[in-house]
């Protein structure tokens, strides 16, 4: 019988397939924007999560280091009517978009077509250096991260190999340049490469428990990957395998990524890449977290709960998390929903779920 143990040393031992007391338990996905309304209206009040117990999970640096854009686009509002508006991203991205809707916006422009378009928003936008990019009370900051026990991680949203060049470029033009300009997709995905690792580098060298390096990509639909397992290899894998030697040089444990849509052709060439966990497994997709485990037994699989099922009602929710349930008795899973909680869940569908998974998650690990 393994010793209780702290969060950060928890998430530390599942990614590794080492021994746990139980499977690590924290709110990975929260709910979309109408959902979290959804919710106070029917409580009453703002959403508190403190009843459910959750760990201390997982948190991004990003909350306070930047690591994309310094200075971001400015936000400029192009047209609008009554019901869309058309506007300029911090990312710079030209888009149109529903109000009071989330969801997918339409794409109108993207702020790279040229390599002169990037090297120019290489040079005024991505500055590792910049001092903005860290908070004036960064030492202090780093200091209560240190004595925390949320595992930390370097990255998140909206930052990756794939996915930084889907918003740079455009996803047909992007797809496009693999085949027609394979040196301009070459040339950014290693400058970001080099960008980020400065970032990394000077943050391990004040904060040295961190957990995780996270790479979104959302580089797949439900008939699997938008690129081919060889332009994986040939474009991101070196790349991939740049960040896996500083996570391990410096002793980071986690090597992460987050694709959306059915992803198990990727997953060989990630895994040579060095990665070692991936989620979220959208069961929409056709992605089965237990089948995967049998095939990927190294792999820390991350999600692959159906978000759909939870509000049809306890029945079908207790033969989905019996689904899953036999990953809870063993290591290299933690258990969440496989993306963002959605409007059709009630705030009692949640509390039903929530409640019963950790019942699971404890009788797992008793």
């Amino acid at each position: 019988m393994i010793h209780a143990l702290g969060n950060r040393e928890r998430i530390r031992r599942c990614l590794m397939g080492q021994d746990l007391d139980r499977a690590p338990w924290f709110l990975y996905f929260g709910p979309w924007t109408e959902t979290e309304a959804r919710w106070r209206g029917e409580i009453g009040g703002p959403v508190e999560y403190s009843a459910f117990g959750f760990d201390a999970g997982i948190v991004p640096l990003t909350s306070w280091v930047n690591f994309g854009f310094c200075p971001a686009f400015p936000y400029e509002v192009l047209q609008e009517t009554p019901d869309r508006i058309v506007f300029q991203d911090s990312l710079g991205i030209v888009q149109e978009s529903i109000k009071g809707r989330s969801g997918i916006p339409r794409i109108l422009r993207n702020p790279v077509a040229t390599i002169d378009d990037w090297r120019k928003i290489r040079r005024e936008r991505l500055d590792p250096e910049d001092p903005r990019r860290f908070p004036a009370n960064w030492a202090t900051v780093a200091t209560s991260l240190r004595q925390g026990d949320a595992a930390l991680q370097l990255g998140n949203y909206p930052y990756g190999m794939f996915g930084t060049l889907r918003d740079l470029m455009g996803v047909e033009p992007l797809l496009i340049s693999f085949l027609d300009d394979p040196e301009l997709v070459m040339t950014i995905m290693s400058d970001l490469a080099d960008f980020w690792l400065s970032i990394y580098g000077k943050i391990c060298r004040d904060i040295p428990e961190i957990s995780l390096v996270h790479m979104w990509e959302d580089m797949s639909g439900k008939q699997g990957s938008l690129i081919s397992p060889e332009m994986v290899r040939t474009f991101m894998v070196p790349q991939y395998r740049r960040l896996a030697d500083f996570a391990l040089a410096h002793d980071i444990p986690g090597f992460i990524v987050d694709t959306d849509g059915r992803c198990d052709e990727l997953i060989p060439p990630f895994m040579e890449g060095g990665v070692n966990a991936l989620l979220p497994f959208e069961v929409a997709a056709g992605n089965d977290v237990v089948a995967l485990r049998r095939q990927f037994p190294d792999l820390a699989l991350f999600g692959g709960i159906d978000k759909r099922l939870i509000s049809q009602g306890r029945e079908v929710l207790e033969q989905e998390l019996q689904r899953i349930r036999p990953l809870l008795s063993g290591t290299r899973y933690i258990p969440a929903l496989d993306h963002l909680v959605p409007p059709e869940v009630s705030w009692q569908d949640f509390c039903d779920y929530s409640h019963r998974l950790h019942e699971l998650v404890l009788e797992a690990g008793s």
